[in-house]
């Protein structure tokens, strides 16, 4: 590579050529891979075929960490017949009960089976979907900081949906950003359940992406989203807590939602025939709201009229760094 620089870089800075070649030669030696994790998939109605599809086209590579599972997961993957997926199969540690620990023990494995020489690892969760309006400006960033290694990550916006594609979750409480790809660094690793990533403990130092995730996973029929929170909540808490939450409810109750707003934009087209086959409804009602305290609702208000988010947690630094040229 540092020969192929010195033949192109040396035709003349200025010129429509060099342009033309620069990109060429650095587009072609960039490598990306995507990876995830999933378990039950096609138990608790995760859109991970979608999620998949949505950023296979710029992968090189798609590492898929399928969890030893009760139903079809595994040959849902391997129906979607890319030669570019690369299954794991793992087992979960059903003793990590605490924090959701166990999803980023899984993630790690995923990320460790990336190839070596991959530049970035594009990271989805099971019930994430990436736009496809927003891959243009994803090939952009990543290519535009390929080499700037004191980028560590792309952070992208977050689209909430709630009980169905209607409406998005629009309080405080759901977070807005978070990093979704990473730089292909075996130092950095999965952080708390999974929600973003840290380089042996300090946040990583990220470019904003103009693109966004598109959240599904509170987006199921009723009586499936029930069973999913039981097994989900038993990577925070003990049976006993479980049984206390959880005993003879058999839907899951929507209502029960600080603010929904109705969402007026597109879903990605990997996701039109999931839309088309919902088979449960769901209407929001403003009035019902649950119970807030006056400093909550305060902050709510502010956030809603201002966009200011006062004690947002960050998992990440913006980072200053500018782009890095060839010499």
């Amino acid at each position: 590579m540092g020969y192929l620089k010195f033949v192109i870089f040396g035709q003349g800075k200025n010129s429509a050529k060099f342009c033309l070649l620069y990109f060429l030669a650095h587009y072609c030696f960039m490598k990306v891979s995507g990876f995830t994790i999933v378990r039950n998939a096609v138990k608790y109605d995760f859109p991970v075929v979608e999620s998949i599809l949505s950023i296979l086209p710029i992968c090189d590579e798609f590492i898929v960490a399928v969890g030893k599972s009760e139903d079809e997961t595994l040959q849902l993957i391997q129906s979607i017949g890319s030669p570019k997926i690369k299954i794991l199969e793992t087992v979960w540690d059903e003793s990590l009960r605490e924090g959701g620990r166990v999803l980023a023990v899984e993630t790690d494995k995923a990320f460790q089976a990336v190839a070596v020489d991959s530049d970035w690892a594009f990271y989805l969760q099971a019930d994430e979907v990436v736009h496809e309006n927003g891959v243009p400006a994803i090939k952009e960033a990543l290519l535009k900081w390929k080499d700037t290694k004191e980028v560590e990550g792309l952070l992208f916006n977050y689209k909430h949906f709630f009980a169905t594609y209607d409406y998005v979750a629009d309080s405080r409480k759901w977070y807005r950003n978070e990093i979704r790809v990473i730089r292909n660094d075996k130092d950095i690793s999965s952080y708390k359940d999974a929600i973003s990533f840290r380089k042996q403990g300090r946040k990583l130092n990220v470019k904003v992406v103009a693109a966004s995730v598109y959240h599904y996973g509170w987006v199921k029929n009723p009586k499936v989203q029930i069973e999913k929170r039981k097994s989900f909540e038993k990577m925070w808490h003990d049976d006993e807590w479980i049984k206390q939450h959880f005993t003879e409810v058999e839907e899951f109750d929507y209502s029960n939602i600080d603010s929904l707003a109705p969402f007026k934009g597109t879903h990605p087209a990997v996701m039109k025939k999931r839309i088309e086959s919902r088979t449960w409804d769901y209407k929001y009602n403003p009035v019902k709201k649950v119970k807030m305290s006056f400093r909550v609702k305060a902050l709510n208000y502010i956030y809603k009229k201002t966009g200011w988010h006062i004690g947002e947690n960050r998992n990440y630094k913006i980072s200053k760094a500018k782009q890095d040229r060839p010499s």
